[in-house]
């Protein structure tokens, strides 16, 4: 999808992903990548998630992207934070409080916007990505983190003919395949979530399930579902 896409979604309020109490699966799972507290996360296209505040909460310092201002104004405003901003190159940096946000396009970021990574958080980015988009961000992301960086990933996955997305359907296979030279992917659940979903019942949907993985350094860990 090109940016006025979703810029013109932000203006609309149509943001039905966004969701203010925040995501189960991170909630559940990021334990698991057993983190140092002073972590720095890189969480792209995070619009005005209450997942980033979640993970301050945990000492992680927290850097976002995000194309869309009146996102980033909404997510600050609404978490009572006063940010400095300030131009850095094509971005504004926003900064308050261990958070910060890059806002422009993300396939303008260069490895020096971002400085050390140490892991990633990706719920609404790479669902929100045509396939040929899901493909340069994946380089992007490998150009990016830092080495030994680890990750969850969130993803959807729903029969493609039934919808032209966004969101995306990304099936295992295509994880594994994006993220294969960098990371050894773990399935960690897949859960049935249609039943929370109306929209995507109205469309016709009859199946759509929710997919967490690990994203560990390549030979740290076997892939295995569980769930």
């Amino acid at each position: 999808m090109d940016n006025r896409f979703w810029l013109d979604k932000w203006e609309r309020n149509e943001i039905g992903f966004h969701e203010p109490q925040g995501n189960r699966l991170l909630q559940s799972w990021w334990p698991l990548l057993a983190l140092p507290a002073e972590a720095r996360v890189l969480v792209p296209l995070c619009g005005k998630s209450v997942d980033l505040r979640w993970l301050r909460r945990r000492g992680h310092r927290v850097l976002g992207i995000e194309l869309s201002e009146r996102a980033v104004q909404a997510f600050f405003a609404e978490q009572g934070l006063r940010p400095e901003v300030r131009r850095q190159g094509g971005f504004k940096r926003w900064s308050a409080d261990g958070i910060e946000i890059l806002q422009g396009d993300i396939f303008d970021l260069e490895p020096e916007h971002l400085g050390e990574i140490d892991a990633l958080y990706d719920r609404a980015a790479l669902i929100a990505l045509t396939a040929p988009q899901r493909q340069r961000y994946v380089e992007l992301l490998q150009r990016c983190l830092g080495p030994g960086a680890r990750g969850l990933l969130i993803t959807l996955e729903y029969q493609p003919a039934e919808s032209a997305g966004p969101p995306f359907s990304v099936s295992e296979g295509e994880v594994r395949l994006l993220f294969g030279r960098s990371f050894s992917p773990r399935t960690l659940v897949r859960e049935d979530v249609l039943a929370e979903n109306p929209k995507f019942r109205q469309r016709g949907h009859r199946s759509l399930h929710e997919v967490a993985y690990a994203l560990l350094p390549v030979g740290e860990a076997g892939s295995r579902k569980q769930g």
